[in-house]
């Protein structure tokens, strides 16, 4: 963490949506349950399924709901979908301390963005939502290129909007897919250690270049 230094390195800040810039659980199980319920299946807490919010809609589904076969999956999935497009942005919200943080990069003259697996339908709602949209120098989504994360186009994209080069973006991600685009778009890659992160995961094996536990660390590394 010493070895890279905020001030001289990184000119750019971008992050993953679900699970790294914004809590966005509460929004997808809530149309999860909204699915649910037409099937007069029993609702699913957020707290259970908070872990799966990174991974799309259908893992969220499966996670919920796992002895149903695919199809019956499928077809929840896509009602949840349906849901997700009038409910999405009403009950998501930043992290902790990241409004904080973001304000401190605006202090500092530093540009941040988004690169996300969400498609652009969903991502420029929520972001909108969140009040996000003008303050934003870089969106990108999971169909703003032919191929989403891990593979790099997303990433570069996304230097390429914001005017840096890879290697001078941190891009802070909860998942092993960002931290693998991350690197091997050659940005920084920081993992976000608060998101959607499973027992399952193993964190300490991705090639992360800094780990932040907390958003406050996040704060006191850029003070």
């Amino acid at each position: 963490m010493n070895q890279i230094s905020a001030t001289d390195q990184i000119k750019a800040v971008l992050f993953d949506l679900d699970g790294t810039l914004a809590d966005t659980a509460p929004d997808l199980v809530y149309a999860l349950n909204l699915a649910l319920q037409e099937r007069e299946i029993s609702p699913k807490s957020v707290e259970a399924l908070r872990y799966s919010a990174s991974h799309g809609s259908l893992a969220l589904v499966n996670a919920a709901v796992p002895e149903l076969n695919e199809s019956e999956q499928v077809t929840i999935q896509q009602s949840l979908l349906e849901h997700y497009k009038k409910v999405n942005g009403q009950k998501a919200s930043l992290f902790e301390g990241l409004a904080s943080f973001l304000t401190l990069l605006e202090t500092k003259a530093i540009p941040f963005g988004v690169v996300t697996n969400k498609q652009a339908k969903f991502t420029r709602p929520l972001i909108d939502a969140l009040g996000l949209t003008e303050r934003l120098t870089s969106i990108v989504s999971g169909d703003s290129t032919l191929h989403p994360k891990p593979h790099t186009a997303p990433m570069l994209l996304a230097a390429q909007q914001i005017n840096c080069a890879p290697a001078n973006i941190l891009y802070l991600g909860d998942a092993e897919r960002d931290l693998v685009a991350a690197s091997n778009a050659g940005m920084i890659g920081g993992t976000a250690m608060w998101g959607y992160l499973s027992d399952d995961d193993q964190p300490e094996l991705w090639p992360s270049k800094i780990v932040f536990n907390t958003v406050n660390d996040l704060l006191q590394f850029f003070e």
